[in-house]
């Protein structure tokens, strides 16, 4: 038999034997009678037996010991489904309910320090003091509580403490700029903001005491400042603050030996605010509950990334990324989670691998955008660093280069087990990702998630397979968002998930699914390149263009002109900046034309190719495809995008004044 040249991992005796999944499918018979051949069997009965599916996840983690619920799916209507009518739980408890003294809770480390770590016992003395310092401040249940933080154990240890009183969190990263942070946070109206006094990355200390300053006086419902010590010694009279904000010094609070106090609070009560990227507009505010939450972690980390409690998880991120979120879920299973501040390039492009073996990671969540990175730099990070820990690479953020798929499978780490996966912040969980019962093959996401209804649909609502379509949800999800804030009607809510078909979920990736259920996502679907009728998917072209020699990054968009043309340019950074700006000829563009022109069609061919200096992306690494086609269409760089939501920002005007020049090919 001819070797699939694709397929880059297969499940051995450990994934079909002894996996997550594979004891779940064995519980199902032994508890249900239900016996399933396959993964592809198990996904059609979790998609379509909700109730069934969502009641057994319920009872295998062990919540039917927890509290007891009146209906699994009271209202299967979207948007607005009603899960698990009558249940209440706490997601701070449940976190810390899986305590273990053999092993730490958290692993936190910074660039060039040593691993430190946190026992179960300390992060549960930790969350207490926190939340009875919380309620001091009259912080009750409903109340939001904001963090302006990097990835510090604080982070972890406030969102619980928040959790525990039953209150909100919303965090917002200290690497955005003032005005993203205030279109976030004012929103979300918080009573306390738990700040830190900087941070410190690539090399240097960010004094952050300043900034604090201008958002407490850009936030006027915030009364209390929860001031961490990171970067300079404690000192509360080093804040200076507005008159009615209380300093409170993190390192002073009143130390506890007593267990957190946990509200019981109803399944659908909120939990957190997470929000979009605000590249299209205000940030929406995506607000996530208690028990929707916990079932979806227990479920996509448990029985799809086979998460396990003796696991050590890093997921290289900033507290803005919803990842961040769900590397703290990883306590719902009792593993220990690790907790990187710092540069993933530092001391060079293999930084995040060093830290992976200082801290013994296992399992390994990264960007796509930081494994192109370092392929691209020629390093060869399993030569330097040891990581025979490693037994699973999770990638997200954007599609991904085959060459890319390979280089993991053959140059990182030889036989790993890569997931990619796809979701986001609207669900805060996974829709298709990996699972230790599929094959990998490079450029295919293994499967849809469990429990997910997951297709692909054309323009008149038909599911598709093997060709291209839009990333449809026919069904409902427990972590679906309660609402959005500050929302009158569910006006926004509704218009960025069910305006296209009417009680169904469009996601906005524009995907393939397989005849194998295999997942291939190939771009947003609301920048989906359009000639003549015919779509296609920019990840297409990016995957052929990063690929030459000399290009390390890209850009296209498609812009309909109001003469009825379209317009369809190709911004490339090459590692020669000279001639920035100016339209590429001779050997490079050649190169670049007859490649998309072989490995795509004719059609994919850019009308212009223009090399930039740089190209603004979203803080988590996302393109700004969309912003930049606005902006040739002559919107104001205002108008679309928050400059702090963004890195190169100053490339937002640049395109503003492509749009404006003769030779932009716009007007």
């Amino acid at each position: 038999m001819t070797p699939d040249p694709d397929l880059l991992w297969t499940p051995g005796p450990r994934e079909t034997e002894d996996s997550n999944v594979a004891l779940f499918m064995a519980w199902l018979y032994e508890t249900r009678g239900l016996s399933f051949t396959d993964y592809a069997e198990l996904w059609r009965w979790s998609s379509t037996d909700l109730p069934a599916f969502w009641s057994a996840v319920w009872e295998y983690y062990g919540l039917d010991a927890v509290t007891g619920f009146e209906e699994v799916l009271a209202d299967a209507t979207m948007p607005g489904a009603r899960w698990f009518t009558g249940a209440r739980l706490n997601f701070a408890e449940r976190c810390l309910a899986q305590a273990n003294d053999e092993r730490p809770a958290l692993v936190s480390v910074t660039e060039g320090g040593e691993p430190a770590e946190m026992s179960w016992d300390r992060l549960r003395r930790e969350v207490a003091a926190v939340s009875d310092a919380l309620r001091r401040m009259d912080v009750r249940p409903g109340d939001c509580v904001a963090g302006y933080l990097t990835n510090l154990p604080q982070a972890v240890v406030a969102l619980l403490a928040t959790a525990a009183v039953g209150a909100v969190w919303t965090v917002c990263s200290p690497d955005f700029g003032t005005p993203s942070v205030l279109a976030r946070l004012r929103q979300a109206q918080p009573k306390v903001l738990v700040a830190a006094d900087g941070y410190h990355y690539a090399g240097k200390d960010h004094d952050r005491r300043s900034t604090v300053t201008e958002l407490l006086d850009g936030l006027p419902t915030v009364s209390h400042l929860l001031a961490v010590d990171n970067i300079l010694p404690p000192q509360t009279d080093a804040w200076p603050v507005r008159p009615g904000v209380t300093v409170h010094a993190w390192s002073a609070l009143p130390a506890t030996d007593g267990a957190p106090v946990f509200e019981d609070m109803p399944f659908d009560h909120p939990l957190w605010i997470l929000w979009s990227s605000g590249t299209t507009g205000i940030p929406k505010g995506i607000v996530h509950g208690h028990g929707g939450i916990v079932v979806e972690l227990l479920k996509a980390l448990g029985l799809g990334a086979d998460l396990r409690p003796d696991d050590r998880f890093l997921f290289v991120t900033s507290t803005s990324w919803m990842v961040w979120n769900f590397l703290v879920g990883g306590l719902l299973h009792g593993s220990t989670i690790v907790l990187y501040d710092g540069s993933p390039t530092r001391p060079d492009a293999a930084g995040a691998w060093r830290v992976a073996e200082r801290t013994g990671a296992t399992m390994v969540g990264v960007g796509a955008a930081y494994l192109a990175a370092v392929e691209k730099s020629g390093l060869h990070p399993a030569a330097k660093c040891d990581l025979s820990a490693v037994r699973s690479v999770l990638q997200t953020g954007s599609a991904m280069a085959t060459s890319t798929w390979r280089w993991v499978s053959e140059r990182l780490t030889p036989g790993i087990w890569l997931q990619s996966i796809c979701g986001g912040t609207d669900i805060c969980s996974v829709l298709a990702g990996g699972s230790p019962l599929l094959p990998v093959r490079a450029g295919r996401i293994q499967g849809p998630a469990l429990g997910v209804a997951l297709a692909a649909w054309d323009e008149s609502g038909r599911p598709v397979t093997g060709e291209q379509g839009e990333l449809v949800v026919t069904a409902p999800m427990p972590s679906m968002p309660l609402r959005f804030v500050q929302d009158p009607g569910e006006v926004r809510y509704r218009a960025s998930y069910f305006d296209t078909y009417p009680g169904v979920w469009r996601h906005g990736d524009w995907v393939t699914v397989g005849e194998d259920h295999s997942v291939v996502v190939s771009g947003r679907s609301d920048s989906t390149l359009n000639r003549s009728g015919v779509r296609m998917g920019s990840a297409d072209i990016y995957t052929v263009v990063e690929q030459l020699p000399g290009i390390t990054d890209s850009l296209v968009v498609g812009v309909e002109q109001p003469d009825g043309g379209y317009f369809m340019p190709l911004f490339v950074v090459t590692e020669d900046d000279t001639n920035c700006g100016g339209e590429l000829d001779g050997p490079l563009r050649e190169r670049i034309t007859a490649a998309i022109r072989q490995r795509l069609s004719p059609r994919h061919v850019p009308d212009v190719v223009v090399r930039v200096p740089a190209l603004p992306r979203t803080q988590t690494g996302k393109k700004l495809e969309v912003p930049v086609k606005r902006l040739l269409q002559g919107a104001r760089v205002s108008d679309v995008v928050g400059q702090g939501a963004v890195t190169d920002v100053q490339m937002l005007s640049w395109f503003a004044e492509y749009a404006n020049r003769a030779d932009g090919g716009v007007t």
